[in-house]
């Protein structure tokens, strides 16, 4: 997808329009909030992978909302990004059964090779490294998600991998996959 932006105006490329029309459609007249996290997401891929206030607003005229309505949902959901973020947002689960299983050391292990400590982004602006609650993946701890993709079972190998991979394919990644 590919973005219109100039510095007044932010409108969603053709395609993605389209697509955003046809998830209100899914909702009855008057339930367009019920389109809201799928059209975030679609904002955020939209637009370099971070909701601007201007880009909230430009959702809430869409869905006819409040832009506060857009607010709360934006800045309580933790896949949503309010500033700048890399390409690669590696999530690392941090509650108890990763933790037990060594995710505090895979994220000393990250920050140690991506240079950069959890919260922030790596200077070429490839990756972000953040902890996030539960991710519902217990039994296969530790883990961490990246855009809508889990990786399992980590060790400082399999991360090794997963970066190598993920600098060769140099996209960012999102969670529009899953809508």
């Amino acid at each position: 997808m590919s973005s219109q932006n100039t510095q007044d105006k932010i409108a969603f490329s053709d395609e993605a329009l389209q697509l955003v029309n046809s998830i209100i459609k899914r909702y009855p007249e008057g339930k367009q909030k019920s389109a809201l996290i799928p059209v975030l997401h679609i904002a955020q891929a939209e637009f370099d992978g971070w909701l601007s206030p201007q880009t909230m607003d430009y959702v809430a005229s869409l869905l006819k909302l409040k832009p506060i309505e857009v607010y709360e949902v934006a800045t309580f959901y933790s896949m949503f990004n309010l500033k700048p973020a890399g390409k690669c947002i590696l999530e690392v689960c941090k509650t108890v059964p990763c933790w037990l299983n060594g995710a505090e050391d895979l994220v000393a292990y990250l920050e140690k090779k991506l240079g950069i400590k959890t919260g922030e982004t790596t200077a070429d602006g490839m990756f972000t490294l953040r902890t996030v609650e539960c991710l519902g993946s217990c039994g296969t701890a530790p883990m961490l998600q990246c855009g809508a993709s889990y990786y399992e079972n980590l060790t400082n190998e399999k991360a090794d991998a997963l970066i190598d991979k993920l600098r060769v394919e140099n996209t960012r990644k999102n969670y529009t996959d899953i809508i």
